[in-house]
């Protein structure tokens, strides 16, 4: 069993090493699929070994599927550049790809692992934001990304696996900065909606906000994760009210 791992990027140079460097023990090549970086992201790519292609940007599914299409491999481990593989979870792909038969492999088509974010400087364990099983490791000839606008995801045809190690994701150091992330998602989650023909009546503007917060601040007890529980509800609140205004006025 090879793997090729794989990273779309665009402006990466504060993250890129991290992710790059967490998948070497794992992964027997590395593909970035660079969409016009204006930074060192390429340079540094490169200079950790990683093979750097230059795609102009397709959307996040199609360009993850790019990426999967330029790997030598069958066998693909996708993370984000804000992304990074723990010990424990590079360990447990190397030893997976080591002692797996090939009746073995054909009988599943991916693995799942669990995702842990860090927000505003502290892991977030509550909230509905753990154990957020990612599907990241997983055969191409059997699977691809889904997800035209947003929220995109690994889809294959048959079983699939669960690892046990954490995949580590960096979000936002700021509240600015969730701001600004927060924007250009909910345009995009706006226009998901439109596409979907959705309802975007005013119940959605009135009733689906104060829902959203209460789910993730009571029922996935964000409470517990402290003044980061509350924002991340309130945030979370505040881009469902956005993705309906946004689509409501896409419709108009």
């Amino acid at each position: 069993m090879k793997i090729s791992g794989t990273i779309v990027a665009l402006n990466e140079e504060t993250n890129i090493a991290r992710a790059i460097r967490s998948m070497g023990a794992c992964v027997d090549e590395i593909v970035v699929i660079d969409s016009g970086s204006t930074d060192r992201t390429r340079e540094i790519a490169a200079s950790l070994g990683a093979r750097v292609v230059e795609e102009p940007w397709r959307g996040y599914a199609a360009q993850k599927n790019f990426a999967a299409s330029c790997a030598e491999h069958q066998w693909i481990l996708s993370i984000d550049a804000d992304e990074e593989l723990t010990a424990e979870l590079a360990a447990e792909i190397a030893a997976l790809k080591n002692r797996l038969a090939p009746d073995e492999l054909n009988a599943v088509d991916g693995w799942t692992m669990p995702r842990l974010a860090r927000y505003l400087g502290k892991w977030i364990r509550h909230s509905g934001w753990y154990p957020d099983r990612k599907l990241r490791l997983y055969n191409r000839e059997r699977g691809a990304w889904q997800g035209e606008f947003v929220h995109e995801s690994v889809r294959v045809a048959g079983a699939v696996g669960q690892l046990g190690g954490d995949l580590l994701h960096f979000t936002c150091d700021s509240l600015s900065q969730h701001l600004r992330t927060l924007d250009r998602y909910t345009t995009l989650a706006a226009q998901a909606v439109i596409a979907s023909g959705k309802d975007v009546s005013l119940r959605r503007l009135v009733v689906d906000p104060p829902w959203t917060f209460v789910r993730s601040y009571v029922i996935h007890r964000g409470f517990l994760d402290g003044t980061q529980g509350f924002l991340i509800a309130a945030m979370a609140s505040f881009y469902t009210f956005l993705k309906y205004a946004k689509a409501r006025e896409l419709r108009q």
